[in-house]
């Protein structure tokens, strides 16, 4: 990834929010098993996340960690209680359902194939899905800001069909935006994109989060992706997913491409796959972008 600042312009008036905290407490989920039983596919999770951030969940494919993610959005499975023991906290109260100040980016992403540009960002406001009565004027005003801020403000009137697949995931994550929420969770949204595009993604939300900071906990199987975009990395094993590792990276976004060959970069790739050799065989891989 390069080290060049971007010139990304920020969304206008922009606030700034109180602080968010989340706590996970013993959290374990088990779902019922083909042919009876049950499968444990987190095991006994602890975590905090107390200031905005960008908070890396690094671990194989298929370990948990979207299980885990998806908690946290009030994303809820039929037929299985969500989590099936545990407890977790927004701002100390539990949160077992939808919560008003996280909303979710996936890797598909899911634009309206009917709507514009612009009627894609706009909405959670047109259909009042958001809990902030804003007059139109105001949301309309911020859809238009959020837009150039993501560098689609001259693609606003084209439909998904006409974007670029890093063009769309530009659009759902514009969405997530212009909501300006204090909780943002990211389901691998980069993970399909092609390299160079994965990198201006990367890039961009770089700058967004500087521009409109809060607490971010985004999921991936890629080392060098949580090398580069996160302040803190937490390590899952292999599933039954368990805290495997827990550490801050203090080096400045955006990291160049110096950086991510020096010696502490390298300690810290070489740690992430001990920990993850430590914690046991198990299914999923994990992935270095080269």
């Amino acid at each position: 990834m390069s080290g060049a600042a971007s010139s990304t312009p920020a969304p206008a008036a922009a606030t700034a929010k109180a602080g968010v905290t989340i706590v996970l407490k013993d959290i374990v989920q088990e779902y019922p098993a083909p042919g009876g039983g049950t499968t444990r596919v987190v095991d006994g999770v602890n975590l905090a996340f107390e200031r905005p951030g960008i908070n890396m969940l690094l671990g194989p494919s298929g370990c948990g960690k979207s299980t885990i993610l998806h908690m946290l959005g009030g994303v809820r499975p039929m037929g299985a209680k969500t989590p099936t023991s545990g407890k977790i906290l927004i701002d100390g109260a539990e949160c077992d359902g939808a919560h008003d100040d996280s909303v979710m980016v996936f890797q598909r992403y899911a634009n309206r194939p009917d709507l514009s540009v612009f009627d894609n960002v706009a909405f959670p406001f047109r259909l009042k899905l958001w809990r902030q009565r804003i007059a139109e004027t105001e949301w309309r005003q911020r859809v238009a800001d959020t837009l150039k801020a993501v560098g689609l403000a001259d693609k606003q009137r084209l439909r998904p069909a006409q974007l670029s697949g890093g063009q769309n995931q530009r659009v759902a994550l514009a969405r997530a935006l212009v909501l300006r929420p204090r909780i943002l969770l990211m389901d691998e949204p980069f993970g399909a994109l092609d390299a160079q595009t994965r990198e201006e993604m990367q890039r961009l939300l770089i700058d967004l989060h500087n521009a409109q900071p809060c607490l971010v906990v985004f999921v991936t199987h890629d080392v060098t992706e949580a090398l580069v975009l996160g302040d803190r990395v937490i390590v899952l094993s292999a599933q039954p997913a368990r805290v495997a590792d827990d550490f801050v990276i203090t080096e400045p976004r955006p990291r160049s491409g110096a950086w991510q060959r020096s010696g502490e970069a390298v300690r810290m790739e070489e740690r992430i796959f001990e920990q993850l050799h430590a914690s046991g065989p198990g299914r999923g891989s994990v992935r270095v972008t080269v």
